[in-house]
């Protein structure tokens, strides 16, 4: 790829308190990262400066801009979005933080809505400080899929070994039960089924549905979601020729295995799919929000607050959420050019195998 068709790769730094920022500058310091992507941070010199210098990390060399229009390519850009000194208090929550985080997202959001970036990659926000009139959201998900006028997006984990989505995102437990439905399982399914085979050139994706109750319901004797909702969306996805089976009870899925026989799971609440997730993946997982216009990732861990400063934070997964999108833009242009010939798509899907 000439380096004028190296996709441009937006990053948004999230609280200026967290991790965010260490592990962007831990990842970026490796230059081979310039021979896949033009990196570009939306956040300030200053900002980053700082953290470069109370962490003690190795200075990068970053080409300042004031717009995205002057980047340049086989350098680490920074998008200055605000010229003003911060007050940074590392490992501290501060509505300094959530302001310079939503700052970032919203330029860098913007800059992706006009194409002039390819992909966004998201440091961790804190959910509480971000708040506010421009921003009143569960998470970054939300705000995008309102961004992006999106019906319905589905919150996507992966690693090289497991995809788990869910159909309830940031919810209070005791709410999970009255916001699943039929309907919302089928749509979860069919955002899923179609970024499997967009996104990840799986030609018949094979999904997983895991119950809700413990055992799956018993049947019906610890409950009966999996009777009278789940498993009516199951024979409805089926229906629309999606290879959906299910469901299962998520402690034996997980425990014995069979996980690794599915291309994808769909778990029905944030803490069925994300512990058994994070306990595979290792720090080496990354979210993918499936179902936008756009893409999107980010690493799959939050603010770090307990280890801001410190120099501990791991960057595999940051690193692995800049690789995972530039994949899902070259698959999804490669999709554009060769739809007209499907026959060339089976063969590059066949081969990737």
């Amino acid at each position: 790829m000439s380096a004028h068709h190296k996709y441009k790769v937006g990053i948004s730094c999230g609280d200026i308190n967290g991790i965010g920022i260490e592990v962007i500058l831990k990842t970026l310091s490796d230059s081979r990262i310039l021979d896949h992507c033009t990196p570009v941070i939306y956040a300030s010199t200053k900002v980053i400066s700082r953290h470069r210098k109370a962490l003690e990390l190795p200075d990068i060399m970053l080409n300042g801009v004031k717009s995205v229009d002057e980047i340049q390519h086989k350098r680490i850009n920074l998008v200055n979005v605000w010229e003003e000194d911060v007050e940074i208090t590392l490992g501290e929550a501060s509505p300094t933080g959530g302001k310079y985080a939503l700052l970032s997202l919203e330029a860098a959001t913007t800059d992706l809505a006009l194409g002039k970036i390819d992909a966004l990659v998201t440091a961790p926000i804190d959910k509480h400080t971000i708040q506010g009139e421009q921003f009143n959201f569960a998470g970054h998900t939300e705000y995008l899929q309102d961004k992006f006028d999106a019906k319905e997006s589905l919150m996507f984990l992966m690693n090289d070994e497991l995809r788990v989505g869910v159909v309830t995102g940031h919810i209070p437990v005791k709410d999970i039960a009255s916001s699943i439905s039929t309907d919302k399982i089928v749509a979860k399914l069919q955002l899923m089924y179609e970024s499997l085979k967009k996104d990840f050139w799986i030609e018949k994706p094979k999904i997983a549905v895991l119950g809700l109750n413990p055992h799956a319901g018993d049947k019906g004797i610890i409950g009966s979601e999996e009777d009278s909702i789940i498993a009516p969306a199951i024979k409805k996805a089926t229906e629309l020729n999606i290879f959906a089976i299910g469901p299962y009870a998520a402690d034996g899925f997980f425990g014995n295995g069979t996980y690794k026989q599915f291309d994808a799971v769909l778990a029905m609440y944030h803490d069925q799919g994300l512990i058994p997730f994070k306990n595979i993946a290792f720090g080496g997982g990354i979210n993918f929000t499936a179902g936008l216009p756009v893409v999107r990732t980010s690493p799959d861990h939050g603010t770090g607050y307990d280890i801001a400063g410190k120099n501990v934070a791991n960057e595999n997964s940051f690193r692995q959420a800049i690789f995972t999108a530039i994949d899902i833009v070259k698959r999804r242009r490669e999709k554009e050019i060769l739809s007209a010939n499907p026959l060339k798509i089976s063969k590059l899907s066949r081969d990737r195998d």
